[in-house]
């Protein structure tokens, strides 16, 4: 097997993987989605791997995107915090940014705690006889 082949394989399953779980948390969130997409798994698995590929492949490049802009941001802000010796008056650094950033990270991880536990209730509702 030629080696691009198994990097284009496994990023297309890192791609349907990341996909499958963000029609997941859809599907979590969204009650009649939840019936929609459980009816239409049983019939069209194919479509379905297709479907999470590209919503994958979306999905990664907003996260890549997102990623450079902290980096960039990052950056900045510590390119400001550095004046340059000729500057006569210092760079002060914004720390709203950082701020908002560890909000959003701490709202996200919250979410995703709920999403788990609401996971965890409905395999425990399966579960039952």
């Amino acid at each position: 097997m030629n080696s691009n082949n198994l990097i284009l394989l496994l990023q297309q399953g890192f791609r349907i993987s990341l996909g499958a779980t963000a029609s997941l948390v859809e599907t979590l969130q969204d009650p009649q989605k939840r019936s929609e997409t459980l009816s239409k798994l049983g019939s069209e698995l194919g479509q379905l791997t297709q479907e999470w590929a590209e919503k994958g492949e979306i999905t990664e490049q907003e996260a890549r995107i997102y990623v450079d802009s902290l980096l960039r941001q990052q950056a900045n802000q510590t390119t400001n915090a550095t004046p340059a010796t000729t500057d006569p008056s210092p760079a002060t650094p914004n720390p709203a940014p950082a701020t908002d950033v560890q909000l959003e990270i701490q709202e996200l991880i919250a979410q995703i705690a709920a999403m788990r536990t609401e996971l965890e209730n409905l395999r425990s509702q399966d579960d039952r006889p």
